[in-house]
């Protein structure tokens, strides 16, 4: 029923929640961190669905209300968070609390009163034996470490997550989060899909209630774009020579419950553009003989149509102040958090830059950050970007490492402590 280590380890994403033993390569459960019901559900029911019941095959996503306990980053929905928690533990993970430790992934930065509620629902609410709280960069440069030789002869990385509510930039030495030195971009995968969603519904159709469904068709579609000003150029275009229009298909509700991509092979198209440079005639010439017979559809009422979308969804984290947001882009961010350390290490951490999070899913989003990084780095130093195998369980495999470590036992806070000490004297053990 449990790994090795007895341990469960949670790592609490605003968008996934990553449950599981620690001392297994993967979690056990990989779910949305929120609850939500359909339309049409009147508030006193009680048909809130949470956590794996939202990815069920035979339920309709569609204008579905969300309550996520996860809001900007931090914990503000502790009642909501037991739902959730309550379903993982009891029903997939099948694990009494009682008679187990947990892991818990917490926010960096989390006020005093927030660890406090959260302190209460893993102690109170739910009875863990122990308790040990770890933050997500260092335990993504401890998995890292355990598989690369030279991570872990440096001992230290730079960490750039881009999570759900923000991009942290956060240096690791020796498996300790250099707090002082990291840098925070107030934009994440939440904001991307709010993104989306608006430009979809001013050129199309109305999808601003469609979370799920938008979430869906970003996370199959967009892309990184490595020559913005040609893209745009070639999103004008026809729909004959556009090679970045697809189409999206949301569900019925009777023949299907899920949406979907139109033509997965359409939609990659943008594949075969050269890396650099326009189209030549050529490249040009036998893309439209073999797209001429295609007249453009006509869309139904169920289905809308991307095109630019698709790469100006992600180019908000490189250039947030095209899009009329104060902030620097990812690269700027990245400069700042390592020019914040020791001039020592300041080289080394160029050269094991760490990417995890959901958005660095982005097809060329590791490529497109070197370009981006390589004019604003010092010539003599190199730039070398570690995409995460899967950066969204970066995490938690970080976490199942640590929890089944001899010393993790000793690490933790107890229930006993927790109740003799209270949660702030308690909390001093997680200094990172």
């Amino acid at each position: 029923m449990t790994g090795g280590s007895g341990v469960v380890v949670i790592d609490n994403g605003g968008g996934l929640l990553k449950a599981g033993f620690g001392g297994d390569k993967d979690p056990v459960a990989v779910v949305p961190n929120c609850i939500a019901k359909s339309p049409g559900t009147s508030a006193s029911s009680k048909k809130w669905l949470a956590a794996d019941q939202l990815q069920a095959q035979d339920v309709d996503v569609t204008g579905m209300t969300l309550r996520r306990p996860i809001d900007r980053g931090y914990l503000i929905n502790t009642e909501v968070q037991r739902e959730v928690w309550e379903r993982v533990l009891r029903s997939l993970l099948q694990v009494d609390p009682t008679n187990s430790s947990l892991l818990l992934v917490e926010p960096q930065f989390n006020p005093p009163g927030l660890q406090h509620a959260t302190d209460e629902l893993v102690f109170e609410e739910f009875g863990f034996s122990s308790l040990y709280v770890a933050d997500a960069p260092s335990l993504v440069h401890l998995y890292e470490a355990s598989r690369q030789p030279s991570l872990f002869r440096a001992q230290c990385s730079l960490v750039v997550d881009c999570g759900f509510s923000f991009t942290h930039a956060s240096p690791v030495l020796q498996n300790f989060t250099l707090n002082y030195a990291v840098r925070r971009m107030d934009l994440g995968g939440k904001a991307l899909t709010n993104y989306l969603k608006e430009l979809v519904s001013y050129r199309s159709l109305n999808v601003m209630d469609e979370t799920l469904l938008i979430d869906d068709a970003k996370e199959k579609l967009c892309f990184v774009s490595l020559d913005v000003p040609r893209d745009l150029r070639l999103a004008r275009l026809s729909f004959k020579d556009n090679p970045f229009r697809c189409s999206y298909i949301l569900p019925d509700g009777i023949t299907s419950k899920k949406g979907c991509v139109k033509d997965l092979d359409e939609a990659r198209r943008y594949y075969s553009l050269p890396v650099d440079g326009e189209l030549d005639q050529k490249d040009g010439d036998s893309d439209t003989n073999k797209f001429e017979d295609k007249k453009k559809p006509e869309l139904s009422q169920n289905e809308f149509a991307l095109t630019n979308e698709r790469f100006l969804v992600p180019e908000m984290l490189f250039h947030p102040i095209d899009l009329g947001m104060n902030q620097a882009g990812l690269a700027e961010c990245i400069v700042r958090a390592v020019q914040a350390c020791h001039p020592f290490i300041q080289p080394v951490l160029y050269e094991s830059i760490i990417l995890t999070g959901g958005s660095t899913l982005f097809p060329r989003f590791a490529e497109r950050l070197q370009r981006e990084l390589r004019p604003i780095v010092p010539e003599d130093y190199h730039v070398k970007i570690i995409p995460q195998e899967n950066p969204i369980l970066g995490v938690w495999r970080g976490g199942s490492i640590l929890a089944s470590s001899p010393d993790f036992a000793s690490m933790c806070v107890t229930k006993l402590e927790y109740e003799e000490m209270g949660s702030a004297r308690c909390r001093r053990r997680f200094f990172h």
